[in-house]
């Protein structure tokens, strides 16, 4: 039982694999890969960029760094907040995290 001979065991399965079947497995990983990475990705990306258009003077912002400000001017692709009285801040539009609310700032 132990001593199968090492030709026999090889010999089992050694038939040539469908090239079908592997390219239906190499199809099926790429549209998994697709709906579950690549998808999601480019509409978290569309979102960010029509948020970054939609940037005006007086929205009140969060950066990705957590400072909250009030976009007092936009310069091509900078924005200038300000963080509190008389202090202002040129930060890149793309840091941009999140339009809050009106009013927000001033109840926190």
């Amino acid at each position: 039982m132990f001593f199968i001979s090492s030709a026999f065991a090889q010999s089992a399965g050694a038939g040539e694999p469908n090239p079908m079947v592997t390219l239906f497995m190499f199809a099926g990983l790429f549209v998994f890969m697709y709906f579950l990475i690549i998808r999601p990705q480019r509409k978290r990306q569309k979102e960010h960029t029509d948020l970054i258009g939609a940037l005006g003077k007086g929205d009140e912002v969060v950066m990705t760094s957590g400072m909250l400000g009030k976009i007092t001017k936009l310069e091509g692709d900078y924005v200038v907040l300000e963080v509190t009285n008389n202090l202002e801040l040129k930060f890149q539009k793309a840091a941009v995290h999140a339009v809050l609310p009106k009013g927000t700032i001033k109840a926190i």
